[in-house]
């Protein structure tokens, strides 16, 4: 196979495939990553910034895709799709924003997360298999809405939610703060607090609902990047069929743990990779062509460049690393990524032994994009305001994935106190508390405060 990296026929303006580690890749997967980047140059990265100018959906760039049969590439082949492993699911993330548009790759990531949700527990669910199977051909994009508009970021924690079990079906009424194709989505899968709820924020139960069982709002979407994503409230007020629960009451968390969240972090580390090499593509571009008059120099001939450049691309190569070795043990851990093996085992959670390393892969890639694009964006000096030169769109969109759930901040966190204290410190669902930090405070009080706080203790007991 001809190692040139190719864009609309002509050598690829950025960096080659020397520069991408094309070995943890099989040749189908080659074949498909240079069938998607000439997709990438004709469909999605024309797309990409009239889109961003409007904020229109890209509906072109997502019917592009399914005509590759990406939509459903993870899906399984008895079930209808390509039967890719975490690798490819890595690589198509990352070609789709590298090359093409990074709002599409947000549509597509969020598509991914719901439809891992529906993978996990398809197995002997018809209503799910029907669904898998017209996937690309119908062009049925989904989303995962699971943001709740009291817990933010925390999306494992449904607050505004709940379900009960009806003639017929189940009665599910949710409350989604922000979600991906707000009002063009065909279908989503969304979480509630499971029938007889008591107070257990870890009983959780998923569902499968489609676009004319759920009330979106969109419009409300005017940002600052990802502008095309369409991303807003929904709300869901709907009686379901009986198998329109994914998986038994109280599946959620382990859904969470072994599907929503090991595919969710793939993309996010696939989408930031993919938004700093994009990046570094086109400042090389920019800095190999732009000369200045006085020096007899290009951008690119300055050691400071030079310096700026290298620690950026380690950077994102170092993130980039950390994605693929990271699929590469999820792809050892369940037969190269096989869907079906739950079948036979319905208990069976190989991906969930990796959740801290899924998180470490979001808050890495997502802090590369954002320092990478911001550097580069500094070669361009004032020219980098210029919307036809890219970089700012690149910069804004850039920002996202530092603050979609859970944020940075948020992840780095987690992994602390799972690093320091231990798994269960992590407390997911906020049930153990603090006894030193509440036994100090308590010590603050004087006689009066103590009996005061006592009565209110009593009175939540009667």
């Amino acid at each position: 196979m001809d190692n040139t990296k190719l864009w609309g026929g002509e050598p690829y303006y950025g960096l080659d495939y020397e520069f991408d580690p094309q070995w943890f890749l099989t040749d189908e997967q080659k074949k498909l990553q240079r069938q998607l980047i000439e997709v990438c140059h004709d469909v999605l990265r024309p797309n990409a910034a009239k889109c961003d100018e409007s904020g229109a959906y890209p509906w072109e760039s997502v019917k592009a895709l399914a005509e590759l049969r990406l939509l459903g590439c993870i899906v399984p082949e008895k079930w209808g799709g390509r039967g890719e492993n975490h690798t490819g699911l890595a690589m198509i993330g990352e070609t789709i924003t590298r090359y093409g548009c990074p709002s599409t790759g947000v549509i597509f990531m969020m598509h991914m997360a719901g439809l891992a949700a529906l993978l996990f527990r398809a197995g002997g669910n018809l209503a799910i298999q029907e669904l898998l199977a017209r996937i690309d051909t119908d062009v049925m994009i989904g989303s995962a809405s699971y943001t709740d508009p009291e817990t933010g970021g925390h999306f494992w924690y449904p607050k505004v939610s709940g379900v009960e079990r009806v003639d017929g079906g189940w009665h599910v009424r949710k409350r989604s703060a922000f979600t991906t194709s707000c009002g063009e989505a065909r279908w989503m899968t969304t979480q509630t607090t499971s029938p007889g709820f008591d107070g257990d924020y870890s009983d959780l139960s998923v569902f499968l609902v489609y676009e004319d069982e759920m009330k979106p709002n969109p419009g409300l979407w005017d940002v600052m990047g990802m502008r095309a994503t369409s991303s807003g409230p929904v709300d869901f007020d709907v009686v379901l069929p009986e198998d329109r629960m994914v998986g038994p009451p109280g599946d959620g968390a382990a859904s969470n743990d072994e599907a929503v969240n090991a595919v969710g972090m793939i993309m996010y580390g696939a989408l930031y990779c993919g938004v700093a090499m994009g990046a570094l593509d086109i400042a090389k571009r920019y800095t190999t062509q732009r000369r200045h008059a006085n020096f007899g120099q290009c951008v690119a001939d300055y050691p400071t460049t030079h310096d700026v450049y290298g620690t950026s691309l380690v950077d994102a190569q170092a993130a980039r690393m950390f994605l693929f070795s990271f699929c590469q043990q999820l792809d050892r851990t369940t037969n190269n990524g096989d869907w079906t093996l739950y079948e036979d085992d319905p208990d069976a959670r190989p991906r969930s032994a990796y959740i801290l390393w899924g998180l470490k892969v979001k808050e890495v890639a997502a802090r590369a994009a954002s320092e990478v694009t911001e550097r580069m964006f500094r070669l361009f000096g004032g020219s980098g305001f210029s919307r036809n030169l890219e970089i700012e769109r690149l910069l804004r969109d850039s920002k996202a994935g530092w603050v979609m759930g859970p944020s940075n901040e948020v992840t780095r966190g987690m992994v602390g106190r799972w690093a320091l204290h231990g798994g269960e410190a992590v407390d997911w669902w906020n049930q153990r508390p603090n006894v030193g930090l509440l036994n100090a405070e308590i010590g603050k009080l004087d006689p009066e405060g103590k009996r005061k706080l006592i009565a209110e203790l009593e009175s939540t007991l009667a």
